[in-house]
């Protein structure tokens, strides 16, 4: 192939003439005037045609690489449209294609060709050493240099495997040895090449904008999966013979007893790459396999987010806002494990918190560390519960209180008396919308007449996934959801023509899956005077929502529906949260 390129590239030399201002004139790319200034400089400086052009900009990108393709007769390839097979990156290390600005296309095993998509196409040097390193025939491509160090970065962020496949090419020489000897105690597993293999699967998580990583004993192996924007994804399995000396490094950087694998352990530690931080909570678990972890991460840099970052608005914003401002009472935010309640709270707190007001929190785990507030984790091992720690925490003159939830009568009753001693009282409570929270505390044992004089607002949420900006694409509805989204948000609903929705394709970026990033779907019911009357009369949930909607509350699944109208969310995702 080689060979090929240079006799091709030498025979169309000779009949341009080496001439790439013609092959722009003809392809309209250039004016004739601009052309002939192109020659008479490069007769004038010495300096070839290509070099002219791009000192004075005359052209962009994809202009000049598609005239030379066409001067060196070497195919050029758009790759905006082109495919990716994923067989073609495992064959084509990252290192390799970073270093020669080269990207792997396409891959026939039974021919052995390899489609390289090339910033330049005629580097010999380079097709030689790849053709050598694969074991593949190359076949070139032409293509803008931007181009292909963007599907590398993208590409490549999302293939673990690589990295993982070669570290392991070293730690693993002999499988049916390793078999067949404890690996902990032979040595045979390289420790630097476990933790090399630890910060692959981190860096990866942190690129990947992951919250967890799962990491899973199997029968046969050990599998790797990522929480990315909520959903779980599998992205490397490993031996099993592994396992162990994996988990034992995660223990060492958390704290953990390494030799304590019948019971669950908790642990955390900080992980840096590049300009990013997170931090870990580690917790572990005995399986049927062996010890299951999940690490959960938490950024450290990036900061929280302000409500209307997290979704935030209009008057739900106002009545939450409003609420915060009053001296005491108690404000819940409601929702499943995994809804956001907790960054939240969190950026309340940071907002509320100035020297001026003595705010501690009563959290398990604490998961950020907030500047200037007074966090404790509770420990019901050494007798630290919410109910006990509330008790002690009402004796160091607090002015706001955080506790990280309502679990059970003693807790509600304290958070209750704190806010009717002039506390403002946050918590957190797992129920599914708003007004479903009132007759949760009245079930615990809550007195009607205490919980109706000390609740100031109660809020809901869900995080839904938005549509990726990039690969995002409109569509006509069917008349049967255009129908549903009008009977969900009736007067709501300013304009009744008809609208398009939109979803996202699917493109590298987003790991194909048409989504990026999430935000919040909320609902938030302020505690008026009718509402009060409602709760001493024990009224049950659907009462209470009845009586807020008429009040002008919008609820989650109606919230969420008005990110799908604006473009931000799609049906499914708010459907998939949000349905009662």
């Amino acid at each position: 192939m080689p060979a090929q390129v240079v006799n091709n590239a030498n025979r169309q030399n000779g009949e341009q003439g080496n001439n790439l201002a013609d092959i722009l004139v003809n392809q309209r790319a250039l004016s004739s005037e601009r052309g002939k200034s192109v020659k008479l400089a490069q007769i004038q400086t010495g300096k070839p045609q290509e070099e002219i052009i791009k000192e004075q900009n005359l052209v962009n990108e994809a202009q000049l690489v598609r005239a030379v393709a066409t001067l060196h007769n070497i195919p050029y390839v758009d790759l905006d449209t082109s495919p990716v097979e994923p067989e073609a990156l495992a064959i084509l290390p990252q290192e390799v294609a970073e270093r020669f600005t080269t990207f792997p296309l396409s891959v026939n095993k039974s021919t052995k060709e390899l489609v390289l998509a090339m910033a330049n196409p005629l580097d010999l040097a380079a097709i030689e050493f790849i053709e050598q390193k694969t074991g593949m025939r190359v076949k070139t491509r032409a293509a803008e240099p931007s181009k292909v160090e963007q599907l590398i970065s993208t590409h490549y962020v999302t293939s673990l495997t690589q990295e993982v496949t070669a570290a392991l090419k070293d730690v693993v020489p002999d499988r049916e040895r390793l078999r067949t000897l404890e690996t902990a105690r032979t040595g045979l597993i390289r420790e630097e090449k476990i933790a090399e293999i630890v910060r692959h699967v981190l860096e990866f998580a942190v690129k990947a904008r992951a919250s967890d990583v799962h990491i899973e004993p199997m029968e046969k192996s050990t599998r790797v999966r990522y929480r990315i924007d909520g959903i779980l994804y599998e992205k490397l399995t490993m031996p099993k013979e592994l396992h162990d000396a994996l988990i034992s490094r995660i223990k060492i950087l958390s704290g953990m007893k390494i030799d304590e694998k019948r019971m669950p352990q908790d642990g955390r530690f900080n992980f840096k790459t590049g300009s990013e931080e997170v931090d870990l909570r580690v917790s572990t678990l005995p399986a049927t396999w062996g010890e299951k972890v999940v690490l959960r991460l938490l950024q450290k840099t990036g900061g929280i987010p302000d409500l209307d970052e997290l979704g935030l608005r209009g008057r739900g914003l106002k009545n939450l806002q409003d609420a915060v401002l009053r001296p005491h009472g108690i404000i819940l935010i409601c929702g499943p494990t995994g809804s956001g309640k907790t960054t939240t709270l969190y950026s309340i707190i940071s907002k509320i918190s100035t020297p001026k007001v003595n705010i501690i929190t009563l959290e398990d785990p604490i998961e950020y560390k907030i500047s200037g507030v007074n966090q404790v984790q509770i420990n019901p091992v050494a007798g630290l519960t919410f109910a006990s720690g509330l008790r002690s925490l009402l004796r160091q003159d607090p002015d706001i209180i955080l506790v990280g939830e309502i679990r059970d009568k003693e807790t509600a009753d304290l958070a209750i008396q704190a806010s009717l001693t002039g506390h403002l009282v946050f918590s957190t409570l797992h129920t599914n919308d708003s007004a479903g929270a009132l007759p949760r505390l009245l079930d615990m044992g809550v007195e009607p007449y205490l919980l109706a004089s000390s609740m100031t607002a109660v809020a809901a949420q869900r995080v839904v996934r938005r549509i990726h900006l990039e690969c995002k694409k409109s569509y006509k509805p069917d008349p049967k959801i255009v129908q549903n989204i009008k009977n969900v948000l009736g007067p709501i609903m300013q304009d009744d023509k008809d609208f398009l929705l939109y979803k996202g394709e699917g493109d590298p970026e987003c790991n194909n899956t048409g989504y990026f990033g999430r935000i919040g779907i909320f609902e938030v019911l302020p505690i008026s005077e009718k509402i009060a009357k409602l709760i001493l009369e024990r009224a049950p949930s659907s009462a209470i929502e009845k009586r807020a909607r008429e009040e002008g509350m919008i609820s989650l699944k109606q919230d969420g529906y008005l990110r799908v109208i604006e473009g931000i969310t799609t049906m499914d995702e708010v459907l998939r949260v949000a349905e009662e």
